[in-house]
Order: structure tokens, then C-alpha cells, then sequence
């Protein structure tokens, strides 16, 4: 074979393998740009349904129509109940007082007193101005408030809660002077209202 027949088949060759080589790059062009056509569909090859633009979105609330009714709420607020703390108020306050009705002799008579506040809230009451006083017809024998009655101060009273204090009468006139006598004495408790109490002394 001669030379320029040589030739021939070389460069026959050569074209033949550029034509496979970009035969082959087309081959993936075109296989990439159906992957990507492809991903933009549904995987079932449906189309995805187009929203009407000019539905109402259900979760959004539609705007009140101008021509409704207005609606004005008012707000009243009530006036809060006496903070705790204040004077308590005497209509608010119940007394009470209890003593034995019989003294044995050599005991001394014991007045059990008690304020209950009856007002909404907490209030302060001064128990250093109720006191007991003795009598005896119209003679004056005894006087808690005369005679040093300790415990008393002011008292912070909650609703329903009683306050209680118990007052001794050592059994003698006036702050330690002679001994009072047997018979009937009346017992009243001054700075609040609470009933007499009667009781005799043996």
C-alpha cells in the first residue's frame, strides 16, 4: 500500500471518531434537558391545579360590611373594696362578752371579749380602747382600762376572723384596794357595743 492511501485511511479514521464522540455529547445534552423538563411536572403527570385568584381565602375573616351595625362595648369597673389596713368602721364591727355566771369564792371573774369584722376586706381596730367595768347598783367598783389592762395595741382584722382577749378582775375596788364583797355585780364593756353581763360573786 502506498503512502497517500495511507493517508486516507488515517484521516477517515479520525472523522470517524469525532462524529462518535459528538454524537455522544448530544446524547447527554438531550437526556439532561428531559430530566429538567420533566421535574417540573407532577410525578403522576398531571398538571397541578391553578388557584382562582379571585376565590376568597377561607382562613382569612372578611372584612365587616360598611353598612353593619357599630357595636360600643363600655367597660365599667367597680370600686374596690377597703384596702386592708384602714380604720375598721364601728357599723362593721360585732362585740360580744361572756363571763360565768357564778364567781366561787377565792377566783377571779373572767370576761372573755371578741370583735368580728363584717366589712369586705381587712381593717385595723385599736383593741386598746375597749375596756370592762365593774358595778354594783350605782357604785363603781372596777375598770380594766384603769387598771392597766396589758395586751391592748392596734389589730389588723380579717373578715369573719374573730379577735379574742380575756380580762381578769382580781376581785378588789378600785387598782388593788380592798376586796370586793359577795353579791351581784354587772359586768359592760366600754369602746364597743356588747350586752351587760350580770354574775354574782361568792
Amino acid at each position: 500500500m502506498d503512502t497517500g492511501t495511507e493517508r486516507e485511511l488515517s484521516l477517515d479514521r479520525y472523522w470517524r471518531r469525532r462524529a462518535a464522540v459528538l454524537a455522544g455529547t448530544a446524547g447527554v445534552v438531550a437526556a439532561l434537558a428531559w430530566a429538567c423538563a420533566a421535574g417540573g411536572s407532577s410525578g403522576d403527570g398531571e398538571k397541578k391545579p391553578v388557584r382562582n385568584a379571585g376565590a376568597i381565602d377561607s382562613s382569612v375573616p372578611a372584612a365587616p360590611s360598611a353598612a353593619g351595625p357599630t357595636v360600643t362595648v363600655t367597660t365599667t369597673v367597680s370600686p374596690s373594696p377597703r384596702e386592708g389596713g384602714g380604720p375598721c368602721e364601728a357599723d362593721d364591727l360585732v362585740f360580744n362578752m361572756v363571763t360565768p355566771q357564778f364567781q366561787a369564792a377565792g377566783r377571779q371573774p373572767r370576761f372573755d371579749i371578741s370583735v368580728v369584722n363584717t366589712s369586705p376586706a381587712s381593717c385595723r381596730f385599736d383593741t386598746g380602747s375597749l375596756s370592762v367595768v365593774v358595778t354594783s347598783g350605782k357604785d363603781r367598783i372596777w375598770s380594766s382600762g384603769e387598771c392597766g389592762r396589758s395586751g391592748s395595741g392596734k389589730r389588723t382584722l380579717r373578715r369573719g376572723i374573730p379577735y379574742t382577749e380575756a380580762v381578769a378582775w382580781d376581785r378588789r375596788r378600785g387598782c388593788g384596794g380592798a376586796p370586793a364583797r359577795p353579791g351581784t355585780y354587772v359586768a359592760a364593756l366600754k369602746g364597743g357595743k356588747a350586752a351587760k353581763r350580770v354574775f354574782r360573786l361568792r
